[in-house]
């Protein structure tokens, strides 16, 4: 049987992880994966703590429930981790994705991830996002740091994808500044 991918994203309201999620799926899909993706919302108000879902998977998925044990953990904003357990559920071999300015190492450490087989990717996401979009988004570039960081699916599916779901709701060229927020994070991003 194939390994079952599962990601969990933690993000406030309005950061694009519920959008980033269905775009991961959607371009998994695309790649001749099966994916799922849905959200999880507390208050539904702009900047309430929220998470989202994926499964990657080379088989079809049966399960339709939340991720309690995911394998990958995407932090969109970084205040989150002293807001919540980030780390609920991961193993010890856990892959973490965190958007912030500081090094590998140094989030190792503030994770209390010092001693484990975790592997802890970095990337100042949302100033790619400031740079590239002009404002703080940082899904996008996440989404390239993920991609770079496990493999699954190849960049170019990822931007013929994001191209697709985004262009149904922004300017041609603020989706062109998304795919460059995409392609610079997947060349920065840091383990």
């Amino acid at each position: 049987m194939a390994k079952l991918l599962e990601i969990r994203w933690h993000g406030r309201a309005g950061q694009g992880a519920k959008t980033a999620a269905l775009v991961l799926a959607e371009a998994a899909i695309s790649a001749g994966k099966y994916a799922q993706a849905f959200p999880e919302y507390g208050p539904e108000r702009m900047g309430a703590p929220m998470v989202a879902y994926n499964r990657i998977s080379d088989e079809p998925i049966l399960i339709h429930s939340h991720v309690e044990q995911p394998s990958v953990v995407v932090v969109l904003d970084p205040t989150l981790i002293y807001a919540v357990n980030v780390k609920a559920g991961v193993p010890d071999d856990g892959i973490y994705l965190i958007n912030t300015p500081l090094s590998p190492a140094e989030m190792r450490e503030r994770l209390g991830l010092v001693g484990t087989d975790a592997k802890v990717y970095t990337l100042d996401a949302t100033q790619i996002s400031i740079d590239t979009i002009g404002r703080p988004m940082p899904n996008t570039p996440m989404m390239g740091a993920l991609v770079k960081a496990l493999g699954v699916i190849s960049l170019e599916q990822l931007i013929e994808d994001t191209k697709i779901k985004l262009s149904y709701k922004l300017r041609p060229e603020v989706v062109e500044k998304n795919v460059e927020a995409i392609r610079r994070a997947y060349q920065e991003v840091a383990s």
